[in-house]
């Protein structure tokens, strides 16, 4: 018996364990895992919980009364970031329409080309506990828009964030169920990238955007 068979073999046997669960069987049970006591919170916990985390990874939170207001807020953190006034947008239901010219703003909705300085693609969910974002790829959200601009801009709905990393697959799957399919990627974005692999240092923006600004959007009344 050489070394492939003998580790295969241990794996067969340890799935033939009592109590042991197959992979089809836990798939469709859908098991939650563990779910923080911090995270049960209502609507203003979740959404206060979510800035404060969201801020302690190096993003910033700006928050708007309805959609109308994107461009604006748009507009005035490419300026205070040095930025020109142009940007990439996702070509989602939630900006058309918005009036980008009147905030003096170039707005090209697509996918990035590697190209663009700034982009600006809408979350489908924010989980609270960690301040994450969470961004289904598709041909209204572009993942090109999350990982190759250097200013990372997302739009995400206050009624959309969540306690926990569980109440996103929850709704994942719910959402799944009603279309028929689910998203081919899903990403968790917490924070700019960064790392401290040289010297332990650590350095935003090595593998991705330098920086992630939130647009969290209260519904429109």
């Amino acid at each position: 018996m050489n070394a492939r068979d003998e580790i295969l073999g241990r794996l067969r046997r340890n799935a033939r364990r009592d109590g042991a669960q197959e992979p089809a069987a836990r798939l469709a049970a859908h098991p939650r895992g563990t779910v923080p006591a911090r995270s049960a919170l209502d609507h203003d916990g979740r959404v206060a919980l979510f800035m404060a985390e969201a801020g302690r990874v190096d993003a910033t939170v700006a928050r708007l009364n309805g959609t109308a207001a994107i461009p604006a807020a748009v507009a005035r953190y490419l300026e205070d970031a040095g930025l020109a006034p142009a940007l990439r947008t996702a070509p989602h239901p939630l900006l058309a329409g918005l009036d980008w010219a009147g905030a003096g703003l170039d707005a090209r909705p697509g996918a990035s080309d590697g190209h663009d300085v700034a982009g600006l693609n809408v979350a489908i969910a924010g989980v609270a506990e960690t301040g994450t974002l969470v961004l289904a790829s598709g041909p209204e959200t572009p993942t090109t828009l999350n990982f190759l601009p250097d200013a990372d801009l997302v739009v995400l709905r206050e009624a959309d964030i969540v306690g926990a990393y569980e109440d996103v697959w929850d709704r994942l799957r719910a959402a799944g169920e009603d279309a028929g399919f689910m998203p081919r990627n899903i990403n968790w974005v917490t924070g700019p990238s960064r790392t401290a692999d040289i010297e332990q240092t650590l350095l935003l923006g090595a593998h991705g955007p330098r920086s992630l600004h939130i647009l969290l959007v209260r519904d429109d009344g």
